[in-house]
C-alpha cells in the first residue's frame, strides 16, 4: 500500500475479527502476540528507571517536609539566635517556614520553563539524565545545612529540588508518551503518577516517630482539625500515602479498559462528593466520638478518587492531545498551571482554613464540579487512538474543522498504529520536529 492509499484509509479501527457482541470469539493469536510484544522488557525497564529518578523524587519531596516540621523550626531558631544573639520572632519564623514549603513550587515553575530549552539541545533522555545533577546538588545542600548552621542552604536546596521536579514532570510524561505503543500508552503513562505516590508514601514512612526521631504540605494540621490525636497523626498520614499508591496502580491497570474520560470525570465527581461529606463530618465532629474517624475515611476517599484519575491522567492527555512539535510548549503550559496552583494552595490554604474553618473544603468541591462538567462536555476519549483520530474527534465534539495533516508523519502514524518512527528520537538527535 503506497502513501496515497494510506492517507485515504479510514481512521476507525477494524475490530471485525472479534465477531458480533456475545459471540465469544477471541482475538486471533497474532493480536495476543502483539500485546505481549508491546510490553517489552526494555520498555518497562526504561519507564521504571526513568520514573524512579524523576517522579519518585518529586513525590518524596512533597511529603518529607511534613513530619520534621518542629525540628526544622527549632533549627531555624537556633541558627538565628547564634547569629543575632536573640530568638527569632514568631512571625519571622512563620514566614521562613512558609518560604521553605512554597519555594519548592517556585523551583518547579522554573524547571518547567527551562525544560523545553534543555530538551531542545540534549533530547528527552539526556535531559532526564542531566536533571539528576539538580537532585544531587539539592541533597548535598540540605544534608550539610545543619553542620554549616545555615538555614538558607535548606531553603536553596528545596528550590533546586523543585527545579528537578519541574523538569521531571515536563520531560518524563512526554518521553513515556512518545516511546509507548498506543495500545498501552495510558497504562505506561500512569507510571509517572504511580511513582509520585510511592515517593509520597516513602516520605511519610520515613517520618514515623520510630524511624525518624524527630495531605502533603499541611496534612498534619488537616488531621488535627479533624480531631485526630497528635500521637496518631503520623500513622493516619501514612495511610494516605498507601491509598495514593494503590489507587494510582489501580488506575494504571484499568485505564486501557475504561478509558481516560470515565476515570477523569468520575474522579472529579467523587472528589466533590467526598469533599462535601468531609465538610459535614467536620461540622459534626464534636457530636460523637466516632465522627473524626469518618472524617479520615472521607479524606482517604478524596485521595483515592484523585489518584485514580485527576492525579495522573492529565500527564497522559497532554501528550495525546498535541502533535509532537507542539508537545514541549503544551507541557510548559500545563506545568506552569500545575506549579502555580501548587504554590497557591501551599501558601493560601492556611488562610482559607482560618477564614472558612470547617467549610474550607467546599471551595475545592466547587472546583471539582466545574472540572467534571468541563471534561464531560469538551474532552474526547483518547484511548487506543492515533493523534489524527483524536484531532478529528476533538473537532467533532467542539464543532470545529480538524487540523490539516502533512504527509510523512501522518502516513507513518497510520501505518504503525501510533506515533511515527521518529516520534521519540527527533529531539534526541537534535532534529527539528515536523508537524503532523
Amino acid at each position: 500500500m503506497d502513501s496515497r492509499e494510506l492517507s485515504s484509509a479510514p481512521l476507525t479501527h477494524d475490530r471485525s475479527y472479534l465477531g458480533p457482541p456475545g459471540s465469544g470469539r477471541k482475538p486471533p493469536e497474532c493480536h495476543r502476540q502483539r500485546r505481549k510484544k508491546d510490553w517489552s522488557c526494555s520498555l518497562v525497564a526504561v519507564s521504571l528507571v526513568g520514573a524512579l529518578g524523576s517522579s519518585f523524587l518529586y513525590g518524596y519531596n512533597l511529603s518529607v517536609v511534613n513530619a520534621p516540621t518542629p525540628y526544622i523550626k527549632a533549627f531555624y531558631n537556633e541558627s538565628w539566635e547564634r547569629r543575632h544573639g536573640h530568638p527569632i520572632d514568631p512571625d519571622t519564623l512563620t514566614l521562613l517556614w512558609s518560604v521553605t514549603v512554597s519555594i519548592f513550587a517556585i523551583g518547579g515553575l522554573v524547571g518547567t520553563l527551562i525544560a523545553k530549552k534543555i530538551g531542545k539541545f540534549l533530547g528527552r533522555k539526556n535531559t532526564l539524565l542531566i536533571n539528576n545533577g539538580f537532585a544531587i546538588s539539592a541533597a548535598l545542600l540540605m544534608a550539610f545545612a545543619l553542620q554549616a548552621e545555615a538555614f538558607e542552604m535548606l531553603i536553596v536546596g528545596r528550590f533546586i529540588m523543585g527545579v528537578d521536579g519541574g523538569i521531571s514532570l515536563s520531560v518524563l510524561p512526554m518521553y513515556l508518551n512518545e516511546i509507548s505503543p498506543k495500545e498501552i500508552r495510558g497504562s505506561l503513562g500512569q507510571v509517572t503518577a504511580i511513582f509520585i505516590c510511592i515517593g509520597v508514601f516513602v516520605g511519610q514512612l520515613l517520618g514515623l516517630p520510630e524511624l525518624l526521631v524527630k495531605i502533603w504540605f499541611y496534612t498534619n494540621s488537616i488531621f488535627g482539625k479533624a480531631g485526630i490525636p497528635q500521637e496518631k497523626t503520623p500513622y493516619v498520614t501514612l495511610s494516605t500515602g498507601g491509598v495514593e499508591t494503590l489507587a494510582s496502580i489501580f488506575s494504571g491497570l484499568v485505564i486501557e479498559r475504561l478509558g481516560r474520560r470515565p476515570l477523569l470525570i468520575g474522579g472529579f465527581g467523587l472528589m466533590a462528593v467526598f469533599f462535601g461529606a468531609l465538610t459535614v463530618t467536620l461540622v459534626l465532629q464534636d457530636h460523637a466520638a466516632w465522627i473524626p474517624y469518618l472524617s479520615i475515611v472521607c479524606i482517604l476517599a478524596v485521595i483515592a478518587a484523585f489518584c485514580s484519575g485527576p492525579g495522573g491522567i492529565p500527564f497522559i492527555l497532554t501528550g495525546e492531545l498535541f502533535q509532537q512539535s507542539q508537545r514541549p510548549a503544551a507541557f510548559i503550559m500545563a506545568g506552569t498551571v500545575n506549579w502555580l496552583s501548587n504554590f497557591a494552595v501551599g501558601l493560601l490554604f492556611p488562610f482559607i482554613q482560618r477564614s472558612l474553618d470547617t467549610y474550607c473544603f467546599l471551595v475545592f468541591a466547587a472546583i471539582c464540579v466545574i472540572g467534571a462538567l468541563y471534561f464531560y462536555f469538551v474532552l474526547p476519549e483518547t484511548k487506543n487512538r492515533t493523534h489524527a483520530e483524536i484531532s478529528q474527534e476533538f473537532a467533532k465534539r467542539n464543532k470545529a474543522s480538524p487540523p490539516e495533516e502533512t504527509g510523512d508523519t501522518a502516513v507513518a502514524e497510520k501505518a504503525n498504529g501510533g506515533p511515527g518512527p521518529d516520534s521519540s528520537s527527533t529531539l534526541d538527535n537534535g532534529v527539528k520536529d515536523r508537524a503532523v
